[in-house]
């Protein structure tokens, strides 16, 4: 049994080790969502536009949920546009 409970614990250890990878990638992607929301493209150096499109896409490929849990991590909530009267 010893054996049993030391993989146990190695497997909750690469558990817990994962959920803090996870909360920290949250955050990453929370955080470039509210940059990306937040820039004027327009304004937008030539240069960075490729970055900022691959940034942008990145974070439409999310779901819905893994989205909505990257806006909570960095406390960030999206703007509903307004339907067009």
């Amino acid at each position: 049994m010893p054996q049993r409970d030391q993989e146990i614990a190695l497997l909750r250890n690469e558990l817990e080790m994962l959920m803090g990878e996870r909360q920290a990638l949250l955050r990453v992607a929370g955080a470039a969502a509210v940059m990306i929301a937040s820039l004027d493209s327009k304004r937008l150096p030539v240069s960075a536009v490729e970055s900022a499109d691959l940034v942008s896409t990145t974070i439409n490929d999310l779901t819905e949920e893994t989205l909505q849990d990257a806006l909570a991590a960095v406390n960030a909530e999206i703007e509903e546009d307004s339907p067009s009267a």
